[in-house]
């Protein structure tokens, strides 16, 4: 068993499609980790937020200035030693890159799961911009990660979370 007290990367990317719950197991990871929790949701720029809004799926020239925004936000933390669990869909893997450029000991933790599982979650909630038809345009983009900590939705968020504490702490 891995020492409870090691240390944790600074910086951890909780991934997956919309509605896979990164918000909800992010800000309780963080939470666990005493990390800073940021949602990418947050630093979408207006005109991607209308596209989605509108069922219309992002291409990468939507996403690129987005992910280097939230590239600088994460330099920016780790600059000053705080510790951030960012929730991001981080589809791709070339978006994945963007995220952790310039920022050593990146972990993702990758949250999966059967398209309808995340369908039934996508449909019993309310997101403020993204529909549910836009889910299978995530799932179509999904390059899964070979190196993150893979998690299975399925599994009760408290659950969820002490594996990734875990592997985390390795």
């Amino acid at each position: 068993m891995s020492d409870p007290r090691a240390a944790v990367p600074r910086t951890v990317v909780v991934m997956g499609v919309s509605g896979c719950g990164k918000t909800t197991v992010g800000v309780a990871l963080a939470q666990r980790l005493g990390s800073r929790f940021v949602d990418a949701d947050d630093w979408h720029p207006a005109a991607n937020v209308a596209k989605m809004h509108a069922g219309v799926p992002l291409d990468d020239a939507d996403r690129a200035p987005w992910l280097a925004r939230l590239n600088a936000v994460l330099r920016h933390a780790a600059a000053r030693g705080q510790p951030v669990v960012l929730a991001c869909s981080a589809l791709r893997g070339r978006y994945r890159d963007a995220l952790a450029e310039r920022l050593p000991g990146v972990r993702f933790v990758f949250l999966h799961g059967p398209f309808e599982t995340i369908a039934r979650r996508v449909a019993a909630r309310e997101h403020r911009y993204m529909p549910a038809s836009l889910l299978a345009s995530q799932f179509a983009a999904l390059e899964p990660p070979a190196d993150a900590i893979a998690l299975d939705v399925d599994a009760p968020v408290e659950a969820i979370v002490d594996a990734a504490e875990r592997a985390l702490r390795g």
